[in-house]
């Protein structure tokens, strides 16, 4: 294509589109589909300003074209604390840990290479590189990354020996009548969806513990402190929903009353945050780090009853 003369702050889909003859809608899903390079690089932006002498280039969706979108989109991850070894972080709500089939969006370990690119090579599986342990997509907090072989090593086994603190906390539909307890329901992957089943005492199924203390009552919620002994996939989402206390914004465990009430607030994520984490360093020291509940959701609690 020609480069762009005299057309100083023009939008890139309207000049495209005169371009390629082709109506502006059109351009603008070659925009969005990463098929539109303005002087050598990916512009997703339909709306993009251009200035003379700049060069536009279509091209077919490529794997790295692909990626550069997602890595466009990736959010802002806090980091809390960053030694040789470690990376504690604050993961956003949204935002998935590693890729799962049927879903291609912005991934942790994209934005983890893309910052640390020496992290790709820490770890025994190149999909989750320094990963140890996992939030789910909807749900925010604390979270620790390896970025050593070394350290790799010695989290695995402080998580798999359950030496390693992790609390939440999290607010569950309906009013508790004990201030405190244990949830011990066994748990095993559901023969439907992608859930997990949670199962009486004595059943078969993979062990889980989670500890649970009244931080709030409501008269129509709970808000709860969670500390998870196992870490077990989507724990407390289960154990919550066999204790007949969803999570509010949890949609998976929800019932059909909770998943309509989760339609009318609009949370856009599970109300669950990992809010405290211990362990030790390779030193041999033990760290802690907490972090605050975050500001929506915290606004939203003053919105029930």
């Amino acid at each position: 294509m020609d480069n762009i003369k005299k057309a100083d702050k023009a939008r890139l889909d309207v000049v495209l589109a005169a371009q390629i003859g082709e109506p502006r809608h059109q351009a603008q899903k070659m925009i969005k589909a990463g098929q539109v390079l303005v002087n050598g690089k990916v512009v997703l932006k339909v709306n993009h300003r251009l200035n003379e002498g700049d060069a536009i280039k279509v091209t077919k969706i490529k794997k790295a074209i692909i990626k550069a979108k997602l890595e466009a989109e990736l959010p802002e991850v806090p980091v809390i604390k960053e030694t040789d070894d470690y990376l504690v972080i604050n993961k956003p709500a949204g935002l998935m840990v590693h890729g799962a089939r049927g879903n291609n969006g912005p991934t942790l370990v994209a934005w983890l290479i893309k910052n640390y690119p020496k992290i790709a090579k820490v770890g025994d599986d190149k999909e989750r590189p320094g990963i140890v342990h996992r939030l789910d997509k909807d749900v925010s907090g604390l979270m620790v990354i390896a970025k050593n072989n070394k350290s790799f090593e010695d989290l695995k086994r402080q998580f798999s020996s359950r030496q390693i603190y992790k609390e939440y906390q999290g607010l569950a539909y309906g009013a508790l009548t004990v201030e405190e307890g244990v949830l011990n329901f066994p748990l095993s992957r559901s023969t439907t969806g992608h859930k997990m089943a949670a199962h009486p005492a004595g059943h078969e199924g993979k062990e889980a513990i989670t500890e649970f203390k009244v931080l709030k009552h409501f008269i129509n919620y709970s808000l709860l402190s969670l500390v998870i002994k196992t870490g077990r996939t989507h724990q407390i989402r289960a154990h919550l929903s066999a204790f007949n206390h969803q999570l509010v914004g949890d949609n998976l465990y929800g019932t059909n009353i909770t998943k309509i009430k989760n339609k009318k607030f609009n949370l856009g994520r599970v109300w669950l945050v990992s809010v405290k984490l211990s362990f030790t360093d390779l030193a041999g020291e033990k760290q802690t780090f907490k972090v605050a509940v975050p500001k929506e959701l915290k606004e939203f609690l003053s919105t029930i009853k």
